[in-house]
């Protein structure tokens, strides 16, 4: 197949999608002889059948299902790549789009308000997702990302922040079984752990090796999920010093310790790291975390 063979291919998938010629022609702009024409080409070149038709409309074959995920695919490369292109320049206008892991949206989010305050023509995607957007399709704009620092190529990536997790308890828990002495001897203290094999963060990855299994009696597979767990009283768990600081419903059990802390990055990008709103945008949340708490 040839790259002249996009638009039928297109118009195999809109009628993949729609199920019908008459959506597939109102969504494409084409009258419904076009769609047929396009559709009976395909099926020619391709030597096989795509659609079975009946009174209801179209339905994909499995051949016209393979040609649906690649269409699919194809398609949403061509917008994301239309995204990336239309993010260049020195316009501070249209969309930026942030990726983050969830559980730093209640530190990011007074960020994000005051620079939309201070830039109200700029829409402001905040999307929270365990997977990691891929910038190069233009996903999002900046990613702020923690761990490791990433080796993508193409990205530009900046040390940023450096979160520092403590073990806390809720003041329920504390009230009816304590605290333990030292981590090197727990007793019978029950601890949120990982529900992962092997835990991304740091801190749960110490947790496995350091506490006895027994001692581990409820488990989360997001870290977002850890503090509500601590809440209830399920057992002493990991949290962020910036969060629990003032906080009147749980206890510190033991102070953050270099090993639990998560390094934060920034990654952009290289195609878009020179932009007027990327730049602004890194520039404006570097100095506003100045006033972050360091532990």
């Amino acid at each position: 197949m040839a790259f002249n063979d996009w638009d039928e291919v297109r118009t195999a998938y809109q009628v993949a999608r729609l199920g019908t010629v008459s959506g597939a022609a109102q969504i494409l702009g084409v009258h419904h002889a076009t769609v047929i024409r396009h559709i009976d080409s395909l099926e020619g070149k391709l030597g096989a059948k795509l659609f079975q038709r009946h009174a209801r409309g179209y339905t994909p074959t499995e051949a016209g299902q393979d040609l649906l995920a690649v269409a699919q695919s194809t398609d949403d490369q061509l917008a994301q790549l239309a995204n990336r292109i239309s993010g260049r320049g020195e316009e501070m206008t249209g969309e930026l789009i942030i990726t983050s892991i969830a559980v730093l949206a209640e530190l990011l989010s007074p960020a994000l308000a005051a620079f939309r305050e201070a830039h109200p023509e700029l829409t402001i995607k905040f999307l929270t997702d365990e997977r990691l957007f891929r910038l190069e399709y233009g996903e999002a704009h900046v990613a702020i990302r923690a761990g490791n620092p990433p080796d993508q190529p193409d990205n530009v990536v900046q040390k940023f922040y450096n979160q520092h997790f403590g073990l806390y308890a809720s003041k329920d828990y504390v009230a009816k079984r304590g605290r333990p002495e030292s981590l090197e001897d727990v007793g019978e203290h029950v601890f949120i752990g990982s529900a992962d094999e092997v835990p991304r963060a740091p801190f749960f990855a110490w947790l496995k090796e350091n506490v006895p299994a027994r001692n581990i009696g409820y488990q989360v597979n997001q870290v977002t999920a850890m503090r509500p767990a601590l809440l209830a009283g399920l057992g002493i768990g990991f949290s962020t010093s910036w969060f629990e600081d003032g906080c009147d419903e749980t206890v510190e059990v033991f102070p953050s310790r270099p090993e639990w802390n998560s390094q934060l990055w920034l990654v952009t990008h290289v195609d878009l790291h020179r932009t007027a709103k990327v730049q602004t945008f890194l520039a404006f949340l570097k100095d506003w975390a100045k006033s972050w708490p360091e532990g």
